[in-house]
C-alpha cells in the first residue's frame, strides 16, 4: 500500500488545494479529495451520505428543481399578469400577448413562453409580507420570514436546495454529481443549521476547477504529470490495482472526476444548433441546467439579476424579457422532446412583485402583498392559472399561496416528507414546512 500512496502523492481532487482529511486511516490516504464547500470533508465521506440517508428510511424521488430567480424582484404585472383590463397606471406597461391557453394573457415581452403557456402553471396568487430584498429572498427561499436578514443578518433556515442534499446526500450515488448546484449565488441559497455539507456545489469556485486531475505518479517510468490527461489516469489507476482496494464510496469520487459528471459542465459537447437557439447569458445557463439534471444534479439555481425597476420599467423589461421569454422557452421544448418534463420542475420566481401603480419615474418599487411565480413540469398539472389577483393586481383575490406552500409543492415534487424535521444550532428538532401545503390545483 505504501506504492499506492506515493503513486498518488499530490492528487487533488475537486476541492482545494490543501486538505486535512476527516478519516486518518491509511487506506483512505491513498485518495485524497479536495474540501467542499470548506467543510474539510472528503468526496468519498459525502457520497455516503445519501446511502446512510437511505439505510435511515429517508428516501426521495429521483426528481430535479431548476429554481430560475430573478433577483431585485421582478414584476408581476409585466410577466405573468398583465392586468389589461385595469386603469392605465397599473395594467402592463409593455403591453400583452395572448398565449395558447383561452382568455389568457402575459406580458407583451414573452411571445415564446405565451406559445407554450399549456407547459405551464402561472400563479396569479403568490404573496408574503416582506418587501425588503433580504427578508423577501430569505421568506421565499426558505420558507419564512427573516427581518434581520435586510440588515446583514444571517439566514436563519435552510433553504431549499440544501434540505434536498441533505436529505438525499450530497452527490448522486452513481455518476456523483452534487445533489445542489448554483450556478450563480443567491442570498439565502444555503445550508443555514444544517452544516457546510449541506451547501452548494459552485462552478464558478475552485471547486470546479479541481474537477480536472491534477496528479503526479511519482513511480511511473516517464515521470509525466497526468494534468488532464483522464483517460490515461483511470488506465493506470486500474492496472495498479488500486481500485480494487477501495471502497465503494471512494470509488464513486473516482467516478465523478473519471465519469460523466464533469462533462454536464461542458456546453461544448451540446450540438451548435442547440446552444444558438438557447441563446447566451441566461441561456447557456439555463442549457447547463438541463445537462446537471440528466446527470443526477437534484436542485440547480440560477440568478439573473436586474429586475429593481423603479424607473424606467419598459426598457427594463425590453432588456431582460426577451432574455428570459427565449431561454425559458428554449428549455422547455428542450426537456420536453427528450422526456424530461415530468422528472424536472422549473420554478422561476424572485423575492417579490412590484408595486401595481406606476411610479413618476416610470417603474414600480417592492411589493411583497402580490409576488412573481410561475412553475413548469415536475409532473404537476401544467395548463391553467392558479389564483387571481383583484382588479389592480394589488393582493390575491382567490386562494393566497405562500413560500411555504410553495415549498411544500417542491417537497412533493422531490418525494421529501413533508414532515421532516431537522435538528436546529439550539439542538432542538424543527419541522422545515410547518403550515404550508402543496398547491391543490396542481398535485
Amino acid at each position: 500500500m505504501s506504492h499506492a500512496r506515493s503513486l498518488f502523492s499530490g492528487v487533488n481532487l475537486w476541492g482545494g488545494s490543501t486538505l486535512n482529511p476527516c478519516d486518518k486511516s491509511t487506506r483512505r490516504d491513498v485518495l485524497r479529495v479536495g474540501a467542499l464547500a470548506g467543510t474539510g470533508m472528503t468526496l468519498g465521506n459525502l457520497l455516503g451520505a445519501r446511502r446512510a440517508a437511505a439505510e435511515a428510511g429517508v428516501t426521495t424521488r429521483n426528481t430535479s428543481v431548476v429554481w430560475l430567480w430573478l433577483g431585485g424582484g421582478a414584476t408581476h404585472v409585466e410577466t405573468f399578469d398583465p392586468k389589461m383590463t385595469a386603469p392605465a397606471e397599473f395594467r402592463s406597461i409593455t403591453g400583452h400577448v395572448a398565449t395558447s391557453l383561452p382568455g389568457v394573457a402575459v406580458g407583451g415581452t414573452f411571445p415564446k413562453l405565451a406559445q407554450l403557456a399549456g407547459q405551464m402553471a402561472l400563479v396569479r396568487s403568490f404573496a408574503h409580507r416582506n418587501s425588503g430584498h433580504g427578508g423577501g429572498t430569505h421568506w421565499v427561499m426558505t420558507g419564512y420570514d427573516n427581518r434581520m436578514a435586510d440588515n446583514g443578518g444571517l439566514p436563519t433556515r435552510p433553504s431549499l436546495g440544501s434540505i434536498l442534499s441533505r436529505t438525499r446526500g450530497a452527490n448522486h450515488p452513481e455518476t456523483g454529481m452534487p445533489t445542489y448546484v448554483r450556478l450563480n449565488s443567491i442570498p439565502a441559497d444555503g445550508p443555514a443549521f444544517l452544516g457546510a455539507a449541506a451547501a452548494p456545489f459552485d462552478p464558478q469556485g475552485q471547486a470546479r476547477k479541481n474537477m480536472a486531475v491534477n496528479a503526479k505518479l511519482d513511480r511511473v517510468s516517464d515521470r509525466r504529470s497526468l494534468l488532464g490527461n483522464l483517460d490515461r489516469f483511470e488506465r493506470e489507476s486500474d492496472q495498479s490495482g488500486l481500485m480494487e482496494g477501495l471502497d465503494k464510496f471512494e470509488q464513486q469520487a473516482f467516478k465523478l472526476i473519471l465519469g460523466n459528471a464533469p462533462a454536464a459542465f461542458d456546453l461544448a459537447k451540446e450540438p451548435p444548433h442547440l446552444v444558438e437557439k438557447y441563446g447566451k447569458g441566461l441561456g447557456q445557463q439555463m442549457l447547463m441546467a438541463r445537462r446537471l439534471c440528466e446527470a443526477g444534479c437534484g436542485f440547480v439555481t440560477i440568478q439573473f439579476g436586474g429586475w429593481d425597476m423603479h424607473t424606467g420599467i419598459k426598457a427594463g423589461m425590453e432588456r431582460r424579457g426577451p432574455e428570459v421569454d427565449r431561454a425559458v422557452a428554449t428549455f422547455l421544448e428542450d426537456i420536453a422532446a427528450r422526456n424530461m418534463s415530468d422528472d424536472v420542475l422549473l420554478v422561476i420566481t424572485g423575492e417579490f412583485g412590484r408595486t401595481p401603480r406606476i411610479n413618476r419615474s416610470g417603474g414600480r418599487d417592492h411589493w411583497a402583498p402580490l409576488s412573481t411565480l410561475a412553475l413548469a413540469g415536475g409532473g404537476l398539472k401544467m395548463g391553467q392559472v392558479v389564483g387571481e389577483s383583484n382588479s389592480k393586481a394589488e393582493v390575491p383575490a382567490t386562494n393566497p399561496i405562500g413560500p411555504q406552500d410553495l415549498m411544500a409543492t417542491v417537497f412533493h415534487v422531490l418525494g421529501i416528507d413533508p414532515g421532516l424535521q431537522y435538528v436546529n444550532q439550539a439542538g432542538r428538532p424543527v419541522t422545515l414546512v410547518e403550515e404550508g401545503r402543496p398547491i391543490a390545483e396542481l398535485i
